[in-house]
This record gives structure tokens, sequence and C-alpha cells, in this order.
């Protein structure tokens, strides 16, 4: 064996080899993060849910939703329901999360539930002090606030939300992020008849105090790329989460199929953009799971062991086609963080040791 300082010597080189191979630039210059508030993963790699398909669940036309997700096979169900994420992200990027094939995704905050998912998600660590979905600035700096210091992402930052708690998340007070959130109008210069009648399509649909539908924040953030063109935007949709709690099974598969819809139009406008075109990588995530069918799919948090477990999937050109992970190490929401601005060439973990290391395999280098 060779003695300790001549052994240390090598190690110390291949660790260095390793760092500065993290931080290499790759081609993207983008990342877009697009998450589905508590969707499980038994849908994203199963497809509807037969223990689910019937009038206990929520369901007024068993027929026609069996027309429209029911098929013979868990690989043609899931593709029935999310045709975009699996005839393109799966097969020219990478998903994980299918707990059948041994691929593990879970969070590692213990709470289950959206704040403290959300936080985790984009400070890449766990905190107790978050333990509700209170109206409180988050006390950690999220990685969106961390590039927005640096003057390549100055102002290229956006984060679109159903979910009104997003100022409080991304604590805007402090990080003066473009955050649009809730019911809340997008103000401008710039604005456009588009984005004047998104605002007062909000005012007019609410149906949850304090989040909105899908569609106008969507729109609403597909009609802010084409005008201000960020470098990073996040866009969280909501009423997965909605129509679950409600236990409306029927409205929560559409509203899943409607997130997959929304993700293929703004993949596809960011492609025909030369800002986007071959150099922007696609992330998306949950913020929590759900417990399990047919009794405590509706629920999620601490007292829901189950819904712990996530699923996440990458796109990219600096993302390695993998398709489905199976049979490997566990992944945790943690790493989601570190993950973005690796693909930007960013190491967020030298200044953050506490956050999670950037998933390996989805990264290039």
């Amino acid at each position: 064996m060779l003695p300790p300082t001549r052994l240390a010597l090598p190690l110390l080189v291949l660790a260095a080899i390793v760092t500065a191979s993290a931080q290499a630039p790759g081609k993207t210059q983008n990342v877009i993060v697009v998450m589905s508030d508590g969707l499980r993963w038994q849908e994203a790699f199963s497809g509807a849910d037969p223990a689910l398909m019937n009038k206990q669940s929520g369901v007024t036309d068993l027929l026609a939703l069996r027309q429209a997700f029911w098929r013979d096979t868990p690989s043609a169900r899931r593709e029935a329901l999310m045709p975009f994420l699996w005839t393109v992200v799966a097969r020219q990027g990478q998903i994980y999360g299918n707990r059948e094939l041994g691929s593990d995704a879970f969070v590692t905050n213990g709470r289950n539930f959206s704040y403290p998912g959300y936080s985790e998600t984009f400070c890449g660590f766990p905190d107790d002090r978050i333990d509700s979905n209170d109206k409180n600035d988050n006390p950690n700096v999220s990685v969106l606030e961390w590039l927005a210091r640096k003057p390549a992402f100055t102002g290229r930052i956006a984060a679109f939300g159903a979910w009104e708690l997003f100022p409080y998340i991304l604590n805007v007070r402090r990080s003066g992020l473009m955050v649009n959130a809730g019911y809340d109008p997008l103000p401008g210069p710039p604005t456009n008849s588009r984005i004047e009648l998104l605002n007062r399509l909000k005012r007019e649909t609410g149906i949850w105090g304090g989040e909105s539908m899908d569609a106008p924040t969507f729109h609403t953030a597909l009609e802010y790329v084409k005008l201000r063109k960020p470098r990073v935007l996040f866009l969280s949709l909501g009423e997965t989460d909605e129509w679950a709690h409600a236990g409306q099974y029927e409205l929560y598969l559409k509203a899943a199929q409607r997130v997959d819809r929304y993700v293929q139009e703004l993949w596809e406008t960011l492609q025909a953009m030369p800002e986007y075109k071959g150099n922007t990588s696609l992330i998306l995530a949950v913020d929590h799971g759900r417990g399990m069918a047919p009794l405590a799919w509706k629920d999620h948090g601490e007292k829901t062991p189950d819904s712990k477990y996530v699923w996440m999937a990458f796109l990219g050109p600096d993302t390695p086609a993998l398709g489905e992970r199976s049979r490997i190490a566990p992944v945790t929401q943690s790493q989601i963080a570190a993950t973005l601005a690796a693909l930007l060439g960013e190491d967020y973990t030298a200044p953050v040791p506490k956050a999670g290391q950037p998933i390996p395999d989805a990264i290039r280098r």
C-alpha cells in the first residue's frame, strides 16, 4: 500500500478532475422546470388506476373515461394519459421513480406536502422550520435566487404558479424574483392583448380560494416566454392536487393529461425560437406524492408515508437518452436544485454544501 502522503495526491487530483467536469459548460443555456402538484408516480408510470375507475372515485361517465384512458397494459395506459412524456421525454431523455423497476425517487423533508416540497426542490435540502403551508417567507435562498445574483441571470429568471404561496416560497421580498402566482395579474410592460385577457380570466374563473386554474397560469407563462425570453423558467400547475383532494379521479386524470399537453406546447414553442432551440433543458417533477389506491390516494402528508415517493424527468442536449431508469440508486427531490444549476454549468453545492448533489446520469460531462 502506498504511504498516505503519496496516496493523497492522486486522490486530490482525481477529485479536482471530477469537480471540474461537473462544472464544465455544456450546450444548455436555458432551463425550464415544470411541476405538477401531487401527480402520483403510479399514474405517471402505469396510467389510469383500475382501482379508481368507478363512481366512488368521482367518475361520472365510466364508458367515456375507459375509452379515453384505459388500455390493456400499463405502458399503453401511461402513453394514453401522458403521450408527450412517454413518446418524447422518456425516449430522448430520462425518467426516474418507477418503484416497480427499482427506481426510487422521494422527498427528504418528511412532511410530504407542498411548501416543504417546493422549498426542498429549489433550495436543495429540507428545513424543519418549514412545517406548514402558511404564508411565511422562506428563510432559505433558493437556487433561483442564487442564480439571479449572477450577472448572466439577473432579470432572466421567472416563476409562474397556480398557487398563491410561491411569492413566499421564493421569498420575493428578499430575492426580487419575478413571480406571478395565484390570481395576481401579470404586470407590464411589455404586455399585449392576450396577457390582458388572461389577467381578466384569472379574476373571473376562480374555483379555489388560493389557486387559479391551470389554463390561465400556463398561457400567461407562455406569453411571458415569448415576450421576455427568460433563461430559467419555473412553472407549477395545481389542478392535479386539487381534484385529487376532492376525490374526483376523472378530473384528476384530465388535469394530468392537460399538463402533458402544456409541456408539449411549451417545448415545441421553445424549439421554434432561435433563443432556445437546441440549447434548452427541461426538468419535470412533482412536489410530493400521494397515498395508495383506493383508500388513501386523495391524501398526502406525514400520516401518509407512501406520499414521500415522487417522480422526475429530464430532457435536453446535455442529458443522455437513458430512458426509463431501472435498478439504480435512489434519487431525491433535494438533488433537483444542484442538477438545475449543473445543467447551466454552475456549481450550487460549493456555496450550499448541505444541498443534494446533482444527479450524475442526468448530465453529460
